[in-house]
């Protein structure tokens, strides 16, 4: 299958102006976080190459990785088919979560 070049301004943002973002390591698949992106966070992401999010929390953008110096770099970023939802696929060289884990995901339902 080809892949297709969506303009940016197909991105269907919620009601509150964000999209999720799936967060995955670029040669390994290994599904590292979930976060919200909106129009500001999404355009320095494209910018700077890094991966930028919108803290619904704090209500502020934040730069993965800028604390720590894990920083993400971004290899490539996709939108699903309905332009709801995007994927990144980053080089993330250390922990992706804010517990100190590689990945958030490391918690199994019982």
């Amino acid at each position: 299958m080809s892949m297709d070049t969506v303009d940016i301004d197909a991105v269907k943002f919620d009601a509150h102006g964000l999209v999720p973002c799936v967060v995955q390591q670029y040669n390994t698949g290994e599904v590292l976080m979930v976060a919200w992106m909106n129009a500001a966070s999404l355009h320095l992401t494209l910018e700077t190459g890094t991966t930028w999010f919108w803290s619904r929390s704090r209500q502020e953008l934040w730069n993965k990785g800028a604390t720590s110096g894990n920083m993400q770099q971004v290899r490539e970023l996709l939108v699903d088919c309905d332009a709801d939802t995007l994927l990144a696929k980053v080089d993330s060289p250390g922990p992706a979560c804010h517990t100190g884990a590689r990945s958030c995901f490391f918690r199994q339902l019982a």
